[in-house]
């Protein structure tokens, strides 16, 4: 009977004919693409890397499928693009958009920023934008970039609703290059990972995607021997050296297109929801980005030259009453605790002790 069952299934002929082919094929590629879907979450939870980048290839073939109604599975689209930003966000070279400036961790702000109608916790939502910020700007001072530092908490200011608070601390903190500051070690990286986490456990839970997934584990379940897992193999039992060294090259090939892998992500507008595709940069878009860079880096520098010209903004009133209140809370010399509290405008703590010299030799604080 088990034999007659397996030559039914895969003859071909079996199927009902009165079932357009089309519709089967539909269906198992949402399957499929749902399978991988909830591969890929489970290898970012594990933190299997390469199993990741695996996964997420498959994914996007899966998604190009012309069978396929994509518009159906933009969402978890762009869930798999954001866990791709934040897998990568400690690497700084990996680009994920035409921009070279923008590094994953703020280029998977903006996508998360385009999954809000898809987080029913609002302040898991926020939780989450606030750790992309911090971690954006601690990984660049982890690795001793404090230039590349400041230039996130601006392209953050510009693009995003940044919270005002929060942009004065990680400006003090950016500014003094302090890397394991409490405020940093509190919004850790290891804590973005775990709030992602919670996030996947809702959104699955929301948003089932396991058909596949127990069908699977009730045929395992259900063979006596189990499946036949093992690969296919010479009469010899042994993988010929030719063979060996092509998957070997397959493997490399795949971290290697990964790792240089731009997504094209445009900006949601109010009609038009927001599409993410995967692919390599030829030569030729290489060769024009860095000119593109170069020409860049050069009007930077004669911007922060013309700026660097410029006066500094005086001290005003409002500016000095901060400081003398705060001087009253935490004392005098405790510059780095006051500049927390308030908004000083970019000042350092020892423009602070200036200023309050200052102040006190004028008489106008005792």
């Amino acid at each position: 009977m088990d034999c007659a069952n397996k030559e039914l299934a895969s003859d071909p002929s079996s199927t009902d004919e009165n079932v357009d082919f089309t519709h089967v094929t539909a269906v198992a590629s949402r399957w499929m693409l749902d399978f991988t879907f909830v591969s890929l979450c489970r290898s970012f939870k594990e933190g299997n890397f390469d199993e990741f980048n695996e996964t997420l290839s498959a994914f996007q073939a899966l998604f190009q499928c012309k069978s396929l109604k994509a518009a159906a599975h933009t969402e978890k689209s762009l869930v798999c693009a954001f866990l791709a930003r934040v897998m990568h966000g400690k690497q700084l070279d990996v680009l994920f958009e035409e921009d070279e400036s923008v590094m994953p961790l703020m280029s998977a702000a903006t996508v998360w920023s385009s999954l809000e109608h898809a987080v029913e916790d609002e302040s898991l939502f926020e939780n989450i934008k606030v750790l992309l910020f911090v971690q954006a700007v601690a990984v660049c001072l982890d690795k001793g970039q404090r230039s590349c530092a400041s230039s996130v908490l601006k392209w953050f200011e510009n693009r995003h609703k940044f919270p005002r608070n929060l942009g004065v601390k990680l400006t003090t903190i950016v500014t003094q290059m302090e890397t394991y500051h409490p405020f940093l070690m509190s919004f850790s990286f290891k804590r973005l990972l775990e709030t992602i986490h919670s996030f996947l456990d809702n959104y699955l839970e929301k948003n089932p995607s396991d058909f596949l997934l127990k069908a699977a584990t009730r045929f395992i379940q259900s063979s006596p021997a189990g499946p036949d897992l093992n690969p296919v193999v010479s009469e010899d039992s042994t993988l010929s050296e030719e063979s060996n060294e092509t998957i070997q090259k397959d493997k490399k090939t795949k971290r290697k297109l990964l790792s240089t892998t731009i997504t094209d992500l445009r900006t949601p507008d109010t009609v038009k929801k927001p599409c993410v595709s995967l692919r390599r940069l030829s030569r030729n878009e290489l060769c024009q980005l860095t000119a593109r860079k170069t020409l860049q880096t050069s009007k930077q520098q004669n911007t922060e030259k013309h700026k660097k010209r410029k006066t500094r903004k005086k001290w005003t009133p409002e500016l000095d009453k901060y400081l003398e209140d705060g001087v009253k809370r935490h004392g005098k010399g405790n510059w780095s605790q006051i500049l927390l509290d308030y908004d000083f405008e970019g000042r350092t703590g020892i423009m602070l002790k200036d200023r309050w010299r200052i102040l006190l030799k004028s008489n106008k604080v005792s």
